[in-house]
């Protein structure tokens, strides 16, 4: 879940799905106002499936974020809602773009590390920039054809999430997921570490972490708060019981050994973190070496506004007549 400090100098921009409503950054902050207001080119989020040369029409949310043809206008200046086709440069559900790609939307669940569901997660989807959910609709189909699929943990995650994680990172009382997700890692180190951020990638909604699972899918059993953790570094057979293929650690597992060129990872895991990285890296995809899971896609289109709006399924609904 690692964030990423050195894009802090972009804007963050807060987008609330509900009302289709996007506020201009202040002061470095998450901005909060129900003013719609140009951020970055491109379209909003849809619900279209990959059709042809890209996109295929459909409803659901249009341009949340831009100039496009949904909403327009220059930062400073609100402007009126639409409704139309959502362009390539938005969000669309991963499972409309590739319904075949397995997710384990963890964070909308209590098996996280801080304990709990996290902030700005209502739904288990996975939402993506429409050319990093293409990119992944490619690698998957090299995998299928191996019998391996991937499944996804984690996508777009909005400004709050991160915050949540902040807050957490802040409290040296909570560690009641250290034993499962960093067991050797004083967790007053987190911030110095890197494991916890003030800003993360995955806000810029390009950001995926992801594992393969070897078909057909054996399903594991689902966490139960407040079941006896185990150490994510340790042995597959002993860790939780991930339907994952061996990656030599757990998801969002905070220690070294997660880095994805670690020495100390052979045989297996070694060869299995070698393919996920390389299929991705035929799609566009750029992996974080200090975790085998995390890869970015490759040119963002937002590659410094950092969104906030909600993680939910796209719904088509009739939008405001304007936004004052």
């Amino acid at each position: 879940m690692k964030g990423t400090a050195a894009g802090a100098r972009g804007a963050v921009a807060a987008v609330v799905l509900g009302a289709l409503a996007l506020a201009p950054p202040a002061g470095g902050a998450v901005a909060g106002s129900a003013a719609v207001r140009g951020v970055a080119s491109g379209g909003g989020v849809g619900g279209e499936g990959v059709g042809g040369e890209g996109v295929g029409g459909g409803s659901g949310f249009a341009g949340a974020v831009g100039s496009g043809a949904a909403l327009g206008g220059t930062a400073g200046g609100a402007v009126a809602e639409g409704a139309g086709r959502a362009g390539v440069g938005g969000f669309a559900e991963l499972r409309a773009v590739d319904p075949t790609v397995l997710q384990e939307m963890r964070y909308a669940t209590a098996h996280t590390f801080v304990g709990t569901p996290v902030d700005g997660y209502r739904e288990p989807v996975c939402l993506l920039t429409r050319p990093a959910a293409r990119a992944l609709h490619r690698a998957q189909a090299r995998l299928l054809r191996r019998g391996l699929s991937l499944k996804v943990y984690d996508c777009y995650r909005p400004q709050r999430a991160v915050d949540h994680f902040v807050r957490w990172a802040r409290d040296p009382a909570d560690q009641r997921m250290k034993a499962g997700f960093y067991p050797r890692v004083d967790k007053a180190r987190l911030f110095a570490d890197g494991y916890v951020a003030e800003r993360s990638g995955h806000s810029r909604g390009s950001t995926v972490d992801v594992t393969l699972v070897r078909l057909p899918r054996d399903p594991a059993g689902p966490y139960v708060p407040g079941e006896p953790l185990v150490d994510c570094t340790a042995p597959r057979e002993k860790r939780f019981p991930d339907d994952s293929v061996d990656m030599g650690t757990g998801f969002d597992c905070f220690d070294p050994l997660s880095h994805t060129d670690d020495p100390r990872v052979r045989g297996a895991a070694r060869a299995n973190r070698d393919l996920l990285r390389g299929v991705l890296a035929a799609e566009g995809f750029v992996n974080l070496p200090e975790e085998w899971w995390h890869f970015t896609y490759r040119p963002e289109p937002f590659p410094d506004t950092y969104f906030d709006f909600p993680v939910e399924a796209v719904r088509s609904r009739p939008a405001p007549a304007s936004v004052r």
